[in-house]
């Protein structure tokens, strides 16, 4: 096998395992705290700031009628609240409280927390040769991604 296929079939186990570690624990956290990935969707939305319900419906791909029964349940289990923009009563202003900010924290912290085991059972030299990898690919990921832009 050439190398650049070893690569790329190594690439492709971590990814999987990555995902599959990540999801697992985000799906059991929301799943203990009694929200939806589609209302953990709307919260990490919200943060960004200046939304709408027409914003979370696009965002989440669901209709108008759809995201505003989801912010209705999201202001009831009060990780949001909704007030009238003094600049247009026909609008509402969405802004996160505390209790979302630390939802979306915690659910951060759990979809990360299988890393803090990986690097438990690491030695300080595969920790190294590791963060040496990984800033090189997150570098060369990070100029794709800019030439990408330029090119789009």
């Amino acid at each position: 096998m050439a190398a650049s296929d070893q690569f790329l079939a190594a690439m492709h186990k971590f990814a999987g395992l990555f995902m599959r570690n990540s999801m697992r624990n985000f799906l059991h956290f929301a799943k203990e705290n009694g929200v939806s990935l589609p209302q953990i969707g709307a919260l990490f939305r919200i943060r960004k700031g200046d939304c709408s319900v027409s914003d979370i419906s696009a965002e989440l791909r669901i209709t108008n009628a759809a995201a505003s029964q989801m912010l209705e349940s999201l202001v009831r289990q009060e990780f949001i609240r909704r007030s009238e923009d003094p600049d247009d009563r026909r609008a509402k202003q969405i802004v996160l409280t505390e209790k979302g900010r630390k939802i979306l924290l915690d659910s951060m912290q759990a979809r990360q927390g299988w890393m803090q085991h990986l690097a438990h059972a690491l030695t300080p030299q595969e920790q190294a040769q590791i963060t040496s990898a990984l800033t090189l690919l997150a570098e060369k990921t990070a100029a794709l991604e800019k030439e990408h832009k330029l090119h789009a």
